[in-house]
């Protein structure tokens, strides 16, 4: 019941034996429906300066992606649904052959229970590990890492804060709860979903209950590919995929995607998307790939496609750091032949057009 009820009542039952006192519970209710209307200005002003305070960051994302999940506004809401990653026909999942984890970076040989969980994003490293983010209603973010092997990496990272979820050395994954061995001090989960298959859920604070709802979330026996607001069409000869990335926080504001190639130890190239709702356009052209404009960074080391508002795709490339670049690293004709062949829709909010 709501104070203006209440004080309703208390009118009536005060004037119970009598005429009731109209006038009074009309001066009441105006009196309280102004104040209501002042509290209401108040909060829409405090979040008002907070976004002012945030500044930029809610049209560059830089430093955003840690605070999605915390904020109100930044969850998905029931008009908005979430996209999921399509299954991958025909492939088992990962608790029929733990094998095939890590061996292809466009496949996730897991899933989560949409009706149970959100997907928050999805990447899969080749060789070594797949990992899921979900939230859950009412829950922090968790991270799930799963591999064939029990070398997990021991650091993680969520909402940008990267810590060490265990301490170096063997693990037990033996089901149980615990706190993780770094800072923040979060919890972790480590389990053997089926025989030959590791995995460990990390949230960096909450209750066991969220967790262990997440955990519930996940479905084994299934597949999905990693699919996202970006493909890719055209590789430089001798070069393969060897991660793939996706981030939807918080979408549908802001999407990012991820790609990195690798022809020999010491070339690597990584190609990736940013979609922000409501920013504008890159300019400063310098040259034209495949029709569409583009900039070479100073250094020579960064090929970027401009010209579409709210959208980035960067692919870095050649040696970044300081001292002689080896003979073999990629190239800017590298990256323009990488450019050239890469597919993005013009609506990402779209999750039906991706690829």
């Amino acid at each position: 019941m709501t104070d203006l009820a209440e004080q309703i009542v208390r009118t009536l039952r005060e004037r119970a034996e009598g005429d009731v006192d109209t006038d009074r519970l009309l001066r009441g209710s105006r009196a309280r429906g102004r104040r209501r209307q002042l509290h209401r200005k108040v909060a829409a002003g405090a979040a008002l300066s907070l976004v002012g305070a945030l500044g930029l960051v809610g049209v560059t994302g830089s430093g955003l992606d840690g605070l999605a999940g915390r904020m109100p506004w930044t969850t998905a809401t029931p008009a908005v649904v979430p996209p999921v990653p399509p299954r991958a026909d025909g492939v088992p999942g990962a608790a029929a052959d733990p094998a095939l984890v890590g061996a292809d970076p466009q496949v996730l040989h897991l899933g989560v229970d949409p009706a149970r969980a959100r997907y928050l994003g999805w990447e899969v490293i080749r060789d070594q590990v797949e990992t899921v983010r979900l939230g859950v209603p009412g829950g922090e973010p968790v991270r799930v890492d799963v591999a064939r092997s029990a070398e997990l990496p021991t650091s993680v990272e969520i909402d940008g804060v990267s810590f060490d979820a265990t301490e170096p050395g063997p693990q037990t994954f033996d089901g149980r709860v615990r706190s993780t061995a770094g800072m923040p001090r979060g919890l972790v989960k480590m389990w053997q979903p089926a025989p030959g298959l590791y995995a460990r859920a990390v949230m960096l604070h909450g209750d066991r209950a969220v967790l262990e709802q997440a955990v519930d979330a996940l479905r084994w026996n299934e597949a999905r590919r990693c699919a996202g607001p970006l493909r890719l069409d055209a590789l430089p000869q001798r070069a393969r995929v060897t991660v793939c990335s996706v981030d939807i926080t918080s979408y549908p504001r802001l999407v990012t995607a991820r790609f990195a190639l690798q022809r020999a130890d010491t070339e690597t190239m990584s190609v990736q998307y940013r979609y922000a709702s409501g920013a504008g356009a890159q300019t400063g052209a310098d040259r034209t790939i495949a029709g569409r404009p583009a900039v070479l960074s100073a250094k020579g080391t960064r090929l970027e496609l401009v010209g579409v508002p709210g959208t980035t795709v960067v692919a870095d490339f050649g040696w970044p750091w300081h001292g002689e670049a080896p003979p073999h690293i990629f190239t800017e004709a590298d990256a323009t032949l990488l450019l050239a062949g890469v597919k993005f829709p013009a609506d990402p909010t779209r999750p039906e057009s991706w690829e």
